[in-house]
């Protein structure tokens, strides 16, 4: 057979098994799970719930924490997002996924390519048998050289779709890692507004302590005086000075959870906890967002809310593993080829009758495998039974978290009031009891009970309000908003991408649009 003809075979050969990579890839193709299905808020339409300050006539804010109308948390917020490091760990990962994406991408074609070259010299001994009895005869060079460059490449078909498989996973684990990055971002913001709360409710309560501490040594000291004067017994002046202390001791309490807050806050942020003091201020109000709060329609929330759309992204990825996994127990469809130049001794390396080409079709098909690939098929398969589970429960557990959070918002709202009639009893209580206690008609007993009073209903209106703020903080974060402040944006901050850029060259990686990531 010529070489001609042979190379004519082999290239009919490798077009027939080409057009085999146009079948559909074996496999599950991914179709989103069933999940439940809830068509109405119960804190919102309830006949009963009363004057929540919820609403689903219009979808939720994107940026929420601007409804509390306080600049501070949208400073914070906005720091956050630039510094904070757990983000950028998430988007870190965002580009791993582009550039394994690119990788999946190579696998479409010849996977094995390389240009060699080599230099050989090699003498064979002039005392092998053969050759020795040929030298007797025929003189022969027994020392010789040779060289050569060529170009080589092997190609696996994709014949059943595991590189189109691989493909798939690589770009719905893309979409996987920025669902990821946007849950990181929920989970950002909704932190850093509630810690935010939380150091403006302790610095209230700091307030209020200290507020308490002067009312309550005004009545010692005016014990104090009537002892003196012979009006009262050392009981009072005691009774006083217990509850004086006792109060004083809330103050240091509270400025070591005051730090605390302020150093956790401090790393949401990035930033070291010394900077919180001029980013704070020493005193300030619990911020209060509007009355009338929108929350949309349940149907919203699988798409608004990251965590459901990585759960139902994990679980495509997991898909096309499925179907990679499949499509070992089918045979492999190689193609192989090389093309070089190749020369001995002195001649020309690099002359037309140097060349030198070899081209190949095979087929291998691992059949004695003791059933290896059919259980990494069935392993591969309840791993993906396991995240379409993942994926319900996701959804449930998202609906479930919104519920909480609206409920405890709108009874939180309800002790808010009842608290404030509390203090505003309380205070005129505490006032009567010294004014009754300096006229000597009434035992210092009363003024013990109302100034307690006072203070625990100060504190619990201070708890009060900060759970109303809390609890509209956990509605946001449970809706799933605030990750959209990311569109249009890099997921690492230019500096970082930069000092990248300067270290590997990432070519247009580092620049590309995230939304083109998809399940197709």
């Amino acid at each position: 057979m010529t070489r001609a003809r042979l190379h004519r075979r082999l290239i009919g050969t490798a077009l027939c098994a080409a057009l085999l990579v146009g079948c559909t890839p074996v496999g599950p193709d991914f179709v989103r799970p069933n999940s439940p299905v809830v068509k109405e808020w119960i804190e919102v339409n309830s006949p009963g719930a009363g004057p929540s300050g919820l609403t689903s006539r219009s979808a939720p804010v994107v940026k929420w924490w601007e409804t509390f109308n306080d600049p501070t948390l949208n400073k914070l917020v906005a720091e956050a997002y630039a510094q904070n490091l757990d983000l950028q760990v998430a988007g870190a990962r965002v580009l791993q996924a582009r550039a394994q994406l690119g990788i999946a991408f190579g696998e479409l074609y010849p996977q094995s390519q390389a240009i060699g070259g080599s230099i050989e010299r090699r003498q064979i001994s002039d005392n092998l048998g053969p050759i020795s009895d040929v030298q007797r005869i025929i003189p022969l060079d027994t020392e010789f050289s040779t060289s050569q460059v060529g170009f080589d490449a092997q190609w696996e078909l994709d014949v059943w779709g595991q590189q189109r498989r691989g493909v798939q996973a690589a770009r719905s684990n893309l979409a996987l890692q920025v669902a990821n990055y946007d849950d990181a971002l929920v989970t950002l913001t909704g932190d850093v507004a509630a810690l935010y709360v939380n150091i403006r409710a302790l610095q209230e309560s700091l307030a209020v302590a200290r507020e308490n501490i002067q009312l309550q040594q005004a009545s010692a000291d005016l014990t104090q005086l009537r002892f003196d004067n012979g009006v009262t017994t050392e009981l009072d002046v005691q009774e006083s000075t217990a509850l004086l202390n006792n109060t004083k001791a809330l103050v240091p309490e509270i400025e070591s959870d005051l730090q605390q807050a302020k150093n956790a806050l401090a790393v949401l942020l990035g930033a070291t906890p010394s900077r919180m003091t001029s980013l704070l201020g020493n005193s300030g109000r619990i911020p209060s967002a509007r009355s009338n709060v929108a929350v949309g329609v349940p149907a919203e929330l699988l798409r608004r809310r990251p965590d459901v759309r990585a759960a139902e992204l994990a679980a495509a990825t997991q898909s096309a593993e499925v179907g990679i996994a499949m499509a070992d127990l089918y045979p492999q469809f190689i193609l192989s080829g090389s093309i070089g130049l190749q020369a001995s001794g002195g001649r020309d390396l690099f002359s037309a009758a140097s060349t030198t080409s070899l081209a190949n079709a095979g087929v291998v098909w691992n059949v004695l495998n003791y059933g290896r690939i059919k259980n990494n098929v069935r392993a591969q398969d309840a791993a993906y039974q396991a995240l379409i589970a993942n994926y319900q429960n996701t959804v449930l557990t998202a609906y479930s978290e919104v519920e909480s959070a609206m409920v405890a918002y709108a009874q939180s709202r309800k002790q808010v009031v009842f608290y404030e009639n509390s203090v505003t009893a309380s205070r005129k209580a505490a006032q009567i009891a010294v004014d009754q206690y300096r006229d000597g008609i009434a035992d210092y007993s009363r003024i013990l009970n109302t100034q307690t009073a006072l203070l625990r209903s100060q504190a619990n209106l201070i708890e009060a309000r900060q759970q109303v703020s809390s609890n509209l903080v956990a509605v946001y974060k449970g809706l799933g908003g605030g990750w959209q402040i990311r569109q249009n944006q890099e997921f690492l901050p230019e500096t970082v991408l930069a000092e990248m850029a300067y270290r590997t060259d990432w070519g247009d990686l580092l620049q590309q649009d995230p939304t083109r990531a998809s399940l197709n």
